[in-house]
């Protein structure tokens, strides 16, 4: 058992199959961003239950991940996938700045402020030392 935490940058599409022993599955994969001093970018696999857990989770969150490394064998090439059991939020990374002057607008879906037009200032009015 293994614990990353990170900004969930994207997710990947859902795939299914049917098992060997003809048991239906699913899998989606998402990549998130460690927020260290060199961030990273992993790539983990929610199967099953967990792929309704990550449908709910929006892009730019911060997320904590449990995961087991688990690695398989195939035609004499060994593949890892880092299988998350247990995905938890840890809040938006996007938020509007407390010093923001009440009439400019903030979108925190992307981080830009929207400032109101600047009014016409009238002849002679100028307030500037020069």
């Amino acid at each position: 058992m293994a614990e990353i935490s990170g900004k969930l940058i994207k997710k990947l599409g859902e795939v299914t199959g049917t098992g060997k022993n003809g048991t239906n599955w699913i899998k989606q994969e998402f990549v998130i961003e460690t927020q260290e001093q060199y961030p990273k970018k992993v790539c983990l696999a929610a199967w099953g239950d967990r792929t309704q857990d990550l449908s709910q989770i929006a892009d730019g969150e911060t997320l904590k991940i449990q995961f087991s490394p688990e690695s398989r064998e195939y035609n004499e090439r060994w593949y890892t996938e880092l299988r998350a059991y247990r995905i938890e939020r840890m809040g938006a990374e996007t938020t509007a700045p407390s010093s923001v002057p009440s009439n400019v607008e903030f979108n925190a879906s992307t981080g830009a402020a929207k400032f109101p037009p600047m009014a016409a200032a009238a002849e002679g009015d100028d307030d500037l030392p020069f």
